[in-house]
């Protein structure tokens, strides 16, 4: 039975109002999403999409309704110009607006006329078209786990340089504190006749 159309309005204007997120840390949860893009308006609903074919590590997606249209553009405005991490990915976060077809539970358009599936014989004189397609569907298959595993490479590659970068960081810092604690940063400005304002 098909949806009447202001079911199918409500449902137009749901989509206006959802962004999809991507490239989400397998970390981060209903609640960290909330949060972090709680700060752009009301989060409605927040549904992430599984993946049945995939390991658990790639990159999570997810369909986020916002109460309004403009809290929506909002969220996709700026993670398209600045970047957004959440729960330490090494790459940002990207927003889209979000497509009709992303919706397992899409109502049907009543405008739309009836689409019927049937088996095809070999003798049809559409199974030939019907096989190439199958095959063409594979070969894109193929290719995005491909690039996917390509991604994941890049993704810890990316993850241990910035952990190293941040050892590097914490041990200057350490240095310093040392430095501060035990009297020498001040005997190497005398040494050096270096004039350090005392407020540091």
């Amino acid at each position: 039975m098909g949806s009447s159309p202001e079911e199918y309005a409500a449902f137009e204007d749901k989509v206006k109002r959802t962004v999809y997120i991507d490239n989400i840390s397998p970390q981060v949860t209903n609640a960290v999403l909330k949060t972090a893009l709680g700060q752009f308006g009301t989060v409605k609903t927040v549904q992430f999409i599984p993946n049945y074919f995939e390991p658990k590590i790639i990159p999570q997606c997810a369909l986020v309704e916002m109460q309004t249209e403009k809290q929506a553009k909002a969220i996709i405005y700026e993670m398209n110009n600045y970047p957004f991490m959440m729960s330490g990915m090494p790459r940002p976060v990207r927003a889209f607006a979000a497509e009709m077809e992303m919706f397992a539970d899409r109502p049907t358009n009543p405008s739309r006329g009836r689409i019927t599936c049937q088996w095809l014989e070999r003798t049809d004189p559409d199974y030939e078209v019907a096989r190439r397609l199958k095959q063409l569907t594979l070969k894109h298959a193929e290719a995005a786990s491909y690039l996917l595993r390509v991604e994941l490479e890049d993704e810890e590659k990316l993850a241990m340089q910035q952990s190293e970068m941040l050892k590097a960081n914490h041990k200057k810092l350490e240095m310093l504190e040392n430095l501060f604690s035990d009297g020498s940063f001040w005997r190497l400005a005398r040494r050096y006749n270096i004039n350090v304002a005392d407020e540091i």
